[in-house]
């Protein structure tokens, strides 16, 4: 009969059934074959409201979306550009920056490519960079800020995180330290790439003009705050990570609505909806997941999963090593937001069994996730350069591939060099 339910609700996820209903229909049938009280379903489901952290998601995604609406991108490239592109490959580590940063408070919706592609790739071409290579560093970009506060993957992983006993303390701020180095490697590297796949190419630079430096700065004055917010705010003591989210949300509302006057007030009831949907969603899937992770505690999931790991992997070593390829296929098969609510109660605590830093573990999680979003075959960022760039899915792909490599090369530092991430902390 289990046997039976399982494949009904495979089918049912096949043909399109929403995650969190296929998620809450697994733990009714687990919880009925365990004969434990279904009331424990909405116990859980509950209990995430009184989640401390949890008014971070919304406000975040709400100022992100504010920036994705207004003309930040077009200020930053033009701030970027100022200073950096003086440099030889300038453009393309402009682009590497900027798209982080993007990234980092849009979060990973693929707003990254619809506000900057438009900029970025009719740029790379005028500044003398094939086309292929362009939109493979567009496409490839758009993840790049996953690892950077207040990206909400690294939010979502620490409140998935924190309901599971681990032992060891799991703090978002924690998490926002721990993902800097870790994203500046991977900015290096592709910059590195750049500059010698480049060397041949005859690019022209752009001298560096401190009357343009000061114009974008001037023009990006009020933007430039936002990140002391996050970091200077949480990192002296003055805000907790919710208080910043909800400073972040009234500054960033206040800059692009009364400063700049590039969101009409009538404009802001549907950007709050739009974002709330976005919200809403992840919000019901974690709950449901929190529920199915109790499931999982109480059918020894976890331990009998670990059992059989330690039976035939014994090295640490080898054990990340399956980890990452384990992650990058569901990377390639799952969004992100999926992947943690459902995989993360299952491989923390053996990861933890191991020696791992749940923290550590996190960072590894995202950087797989980052290379998945332009991994086919449901990379996300893949379909949406395609219809914004009017290329099919296998041409942006195969562009997308040498980043990729650069990108799994970074991957394999964070790893395996935890003092990486953990430096910090």
């Amino acid at each position: 009969m289990n046997w039976f339910c399982a494949l009904i609700l495979i089918l049912l996820a096949l043909f399109g059934m929403p995650l969190f209903a296929v998620i809450l229909a697994v733990c009714l049938a687990g919880f009925h074959f365990l004969e434990v009280d279904l009331s424990v379903i909405a116990i859980e489901i509950y209990r995430i409201a009184g989640t401390p952290v949890l008014v971070a998601l919304p406000l975040f995604t709400f100022a992100g979306y504010l920036l994705g609406e207004s003309n930040t991108s077009h200020r930053l490239v033009r701030l970027t550009q100022a200073f950096l592109g003086w440099m030889p490959g300038g453009l393309a580590v402009v682009a590497f920056v900027t798209c982080a940063f993007f990234t980092a408070f849009t979060g990973a919706s693929g707003v990254t490519i619809v506000a900057l592609g438009a900029l970025l790739l009719p740029a790379l071409g005028r500044a003398g960079y094939d086309e292929k290579f362009s939109l493979g560093l567009v496409t490839s970009s758009g993840s790049l800020g996953l690892l950077l506060p207040p990206s909400l993957p690294l939010i979502l992983y620490g409140i998935v995180a924190q309901q599971m006993d681990t032992g060891a303390d799991i703090a978002i701020s924690d998490l926002f330290l721990a993902g800097l180095f870790p994203a500046l490697l991977m900015i290096f590297l592709l910059s590195v790439w750049t500059l010698w796949s480049g060397r041949n190419e005859k690019i022209p630079l752009t001298a560096f003009s401190g009357k343009e430096a000061a114009a974008a700065l001037r023009e990006s004055l009020w933007e430039i705050p936002l990140p002391l917010f996050v970091l200077g705010g949480i990192y002296s003591g003055f805000f907790a990570v919710s208080e910043a989210a909800a400073a972040t949300a009234m500054y960033v509302l206040i800059v692009e609505v009364l400063i700049y006057r590039e969101i009409p007030v009538v404009r802001l009831i549907p950007i709050m909806r739009e974002s709330m949907v976005m919200v809403g969603g992840i919000l019901l899937i974690l709950s449901v997941s929190l529920a199915s992770t109790n499931l999982l505690i109480d059918a020894e999931i976890p331990m009998r999963l670990f059992r059989f790991i330690q039976a035939h992997v014994t090295d640490k070593i080898v054990f990340l090593i399956l980890l990452n390829i384990l992650l990058l296929i569901l990377g390639a098969i799952l969004d992100i937001f999926s992947a943690l609510v459902i995989m993360v109660p299952l491989i923390l605590p053996v990861a933890v069994s191991y020696g791992i830093h749940p923290v550590h573990l996190g960072i590894i999680f995202l950087a797989n996730m980052q290379i998945g979003y332009f991994t086919p075959p449901v990379g996300m960022n893949l379909f949406i350069a395609a219809y914004r760039f009017d290329k099919p899915v296998t041409e942006l792909w195969q562009a997308a591939a040498p980043f990729m490599l650069v990108l799994l090369t970074a991957l394999l530092l964070i790893t395996y060099w935890p003092s990486l991430s953990l430096f910090l902390l």
